[in-house]
């Protein structure tokens, strides 16, 4: 099966790691195709999977972009839509991993006449997007895709009741490789040790710094827990949202908790991060269309508390394999992470439970699976038409 993949960002994202262990069963007879260059290009250099970058010129359209703004981007996107569609003549299927990819992919369906598959990785509301991109998104994949693949049930809830077609519909969940999870547990108490927090209590958020990922309501709770309680925001702003970030060292200072939080930055070494930590936060205040990070924490065998909204709700089972507060309720999220500090035994039970569960529903063998017999099946659709 030869695949042209297409993707907006350059940078790595949940989105963008997904379509990488995706692509990898395909590196012989496929493309990744950039409409930006970054970090996301040399992860998938590194794994060996082709990638280019098609073009250098933004795509000036955010998520909550009018109508003429949506539409004065359409020139500038004229050559990359071109581009596309004279790449896409050696390949069996478009597939299309961002809204800005459906855009250029929709168009380049239409004139390489090669079937077009939109994995959808966001929840298509007024939270997220303006209601003119909702509606291009829509349109755009009724009409021209073959196949809608949503990353949960929330997520696809969310593209029909902005209009989408179920039929076209289908969910599969993100996948994961339990074996890149392990780590020697020394090296956990190593990172302990080079953070000044060996002893402490500590509370892990791993997520860009955005308003809406919530780390402003982790600081919140934490004025409200026990002082050897302390937290480690891991990311950094990706969006132009230096702003926030401003305002959360702020917020640290006026909270008086500048001994008990840590901002990393970007790491590479997440999996021994998560494993330093005693539970992992993610505290979104909007519905999040799947949450990785609450997967990669269970598997990381690491007590989870999640804001109980979206994507999420379908990952945790409340009270057995991880703990769920009303989203932006700081007073709530306090009382779970000192129950979490104060019954310790509870939480590792919790924890294996989750692992386990965790290893077997986001196999990453498995999705690829069903995502291959998916595209098999809208490939040989195509041939009969």
């Amino acid at each position: 099966m030869k695949i042209l993949f297409l993707d907006q960002s350059g940078k790595l994202g949940g989105a963008e790691l997904s379509l990488g262990d995706l692509a990898k069963p395909y590196r012989n007879h496929c493309l990744v195709g950039l409409f930006a260059d970054g970090t996301f290009r040399e992860l998938l250099e590194h794994q060996q999977i082709p990638v280019q970058v098609l073009t250098t010129e933004a795509i000036r359209v955010k998520k909550d972009s009018g109508v003429l703004q949506s539409l004065g981007s359409m020139s500038s996107m004229l050559p990359l839509i071109l581009k596309v569609s004279q790449i896409a003549h050696d390949y069996q299927l478009i597939y299309a991993n961002t809204q800005k990819a459906l855009v250029v992919g929709a168009f380049a369906s239409l004139f390489s006449r090669r079937p077009l598959v939109y994995h959808l990785h966001d929840i298509l509301s007024s939270d997220h997007f303006s209601l003119t991109n909702r509606r291009i998104a829509v349109t755009l994949a009724n009409r021209f895709s073959s196949l809608v693949i949503a990353n949960s049930q929330a997520t696809k809830a969310a593209f029909i009741a902005a209009g989408g077609s179920p039929e076209l519909t289908e969910v599969v969940y993100n996948g994961f490789e339990p074996n890149s999870y392990k780590t020697q547990a020394n090296d956990s108490h190593k990172i302990r040790q080079q953070l000044g927090l060996d002893g402490k209590f500590i509370v892990g958020h791993f997520s860009r710094l955005s308003p809406w990922k919530g780390q402003h309501i982790l600081l919140e709770a934490l004025a409200q827990c026990p002082p050897e309680v302390s937290a480690i925001l891991v990311g950094d702003a990706l969006f132009g949202e230096q702003q926030y970030v401003q305002h959360l060292h702020q917020q640290v200072a006026e909270l008086g908790l500048k001994e008990r939080v840590q901002f990393l930055g970007f790491r590479s070494d997440i999996v021994p991060l998560m494993k330093a930590c005693d539970l992992i936060a993610h505290t979104s205040t909007a519905p999040e269309p799947f949450g990785r990070v609450i997967v990669e924490a269970m598997l990381c065998e690491r007590p989870i508390v999640a804001a109980a909204a979206g994507g999420v709700i379908e990952l945790i089972e409340a009270e057995k394999t991880g703990w769920l507060f009303s989203p932006s309720d700081s007073q709530q999220l306090a009382q779970i992470i000192t129950t979490c500090r104060n019954q310790p035994q509870q939480a590792a039970i919790m924890a294996q439970q989750a692992q386990s569960q965790a290893s077997q529903r986001f196999n990453l063998n498995t999705v690829n699976q069903q995502i291959a017999q998916l595209l098999n099946r809208v490939i040989f659709t195509q041939s009969l038409n």
